[in-house]
């Protein structure tokens, strides 16, 4: 009777203490399978690129992005890379990573995002701790709101050291890719021709830089907001398009109101899909 009592509170307190376990995240494959953080690091480490699509202001995005990143430096010789930094500030960083700039040098001379202290800061100290290469990927602002403004032959325009930092001229693009037909339809009656082409010129600069920098051997991990990188288009599209041999890997983040399971709206996203409670605190 005893064993009996002390099995049913058992059973009660497990269901109570399994009631109480509260997760921020879930993680997903492609089909909507959970799966361990262990399984996405063994399956990327062998990647020749990685594409972290993130939520810009998403808390566990940004924890995660530091996590994975200490991880395959682990494994592997790495090159990081990010949307967050445009190619002409690429000296400016350098010289940050190089101890020839302070934190405070590099807001002064670098256009950097008004959340780089709480989300960005701590991957370009780590590569700077590390020594390893940080290239900043995008394409100046300026030059993508010409694009959006009068489409892409508004780039020829631009001065042979301009056009250093954009991806070489003239730019492919396929109105066709999912992202950019989802863009004309979101935008409703604000929708131009020009606006897709203007996320083009960012994909396609991002790609460039990517490839540029990419060393045989090494893995190039790129931080990017994850609608540059979701349903394997956009950058992914772009590096395709010039290498197609690469083994390149995909994260996505999604925010959901139940991570129990993965909406059809997510399915097939990413590689691996960073489902986040919706109820989670954004960093602004």
């Amino acid at each position: 009777m005893k064993k009996l009592l002390f099995a049913c509170l058992f059973i009660a307190f497990a269901s109570v203490s399994n009631a109480q376990q509260k997760s921020p995240y879930t993680l997903f494959d492609a089909k909507g399978r959970k799966v361990s953080y262990a399984k996405m690091i063994r399956h990327l480490k062998d990647k020749d690129i990685v594409l972290f699509g993130e939520y810009h202001n998403n808390a566990i995005a940004h924890w995660l992005q530091l996590s994975v990143t200490k991880d395959l430096h682990a494994n592997r010789q790495m090159v990081l890379g990010a949307e967050m930094f445009e190619a002409d500030n690429q000296v400016a960083l350098n010289n940050y990573l190089s101890g020839k700039l302070s934190a405070k040098g590099l807001d002064s001379n670098a256009r950097l995002w008004k959340n780089y202290p709480t989300d960005y800061a701590p991957l370009v100290n780590y590569a700077k701790a590390n020594n390893i290469p940080f290239i900043a990927t995008n394409i100046p602002r300026k030059y993508a709101a010409l694009v959006n403004k009068g489409g892409f032959g508004k780039l020829d325009s631009l001065t042979s050291e301009e056009k250093k930092w954009i991806a070489p001229l003239p730019m492919a693009y396929d109105a066709s890719l999912p992202g950019y037909v989802n863009m004309i339809k979101m935008m409703g009656v604000h929708a131009t021709e020009n606006m897709p082409k203007a996320q083009a010129s960012k994909d396609a600069t991002m790609a460039h830089f990517i490839l540029t920098n990419h060393t045989n051997g090494s893995l190039f991990l790129h931080y990017n907001g994850a609608y540059h990188s979701d349903n394997f288009d956009g950058i992914n599209w772009y590096l395709k398009q010039q290498k197609p041999n690469l083994k390149i890997g995909t994260i996505s983040t999604v925010s959901q109101a139940n991570i129990k399971s993965l909406l059809a709206e997510n399915l097939g996203k990413a590689d691996f899909i960073i489902c986040v409670d919706i109820d989670m605190t954004n960093t602004y």
